[in-house]
């Protein structure tokens, strides 16, 4: 299994590697992503189809949808009104709310 990642090569998911994979993104390059929300929309579109391309099926995407949303609500201010309001529904939710909300993101962003 290679060793920096939290999806390899054969498919396998591994949900513990997602946060240490988070915290190595580029700080610019997640700014450029979020800056305009219609991109941050089709980039979570585009890692959404990576996933399904190597097996991923919906709840493995939830989990690390999750797991990303987590940082981004500890580490990465709004960008936009959009931004805010998704922040301010996940800080208010609980995990299962938060959970239920990472579905609705892969539905809304596929």
């Amino acid at each position: 299994m290679e060793k920096d990642h939290a999806v390899h090569k054969d498919g396998d998911f591994e949900p513990s590697k997602v946060d240490e994979v988070v915290d190595r993104i580029d700080e610019g390059k997640m700014y450029d992503k979020l800056q305009d929300f219609n991109e941050f929309r089709s980039y979570l579109s585009k890692r959404i189809e990576l996933g399904k391309r190597i097996g991923m099926d919906e709840e493995e995407l939830a989990v690390a949808a999750q797991k990303v949303a987590n940082y981004l609500a500890k580490n990465a201010e709004p960008q936009n009104r959009e931004e805010a309001l998704l922040m301010e529904l996940w800080q208010v939710g609980n995990d299962q709310e938060r959970h239920m909300l990472a579905h609705m993101l892969i539905k809304w962003a596929e």
